[in-house]
């Protein structure tokens, strides 16, 4: 969570995954007030839960979806090493139509 003078102005959330041979991912789902955004916080979230994946879970793979049109977010999430991986067309209802979504994910580095 990031706070800002006492409120909350983003949050992250990690879930691992609970079938054995997916224990190695991670989903996350992220956002942050429209005012803060652009000003390091999902960043700055974002680098928390990698750190947080990488070092103490031992997650191999984060993954999440994000609508095609939210360039800023995927702006962010190339920036952490994300990569589309594929794209699900009319995969959800917003604004009276449908809106495709990417399916992105990063391997953590091996040494």
């Amino acid at each position: 969570m990031a706070q800002c003078e006492g409120e909350v102005v983003g949050q992250i959330s990690l879930l691992t995954q609970e079938q054995p041979r997916r224990r190695h991912a991670g989903t996350f789902g992220i956002g942050v007030l429209a005012a803060y955004q652009g000003q390091g916080v999902g960043s700055a979230l974002l680098g928390a839960a990698i750190e947080m994946a990488d070092n103490w879970l031992a997650l191999r793979r984060l993954e999440a979806e994000v609508y095609v049109d939210n360039e800023p977010a995927l702006y962010l999430y190339r920036k952490h090493g994300f990569e589309v991986e594929g794209t699900a067309r009319a995969y959800a209802f917003r604004d009276g139509a449908y809106v495709d979504a990417h399916f992105i994910a990063r391997l953590t580095p091996q040494p």
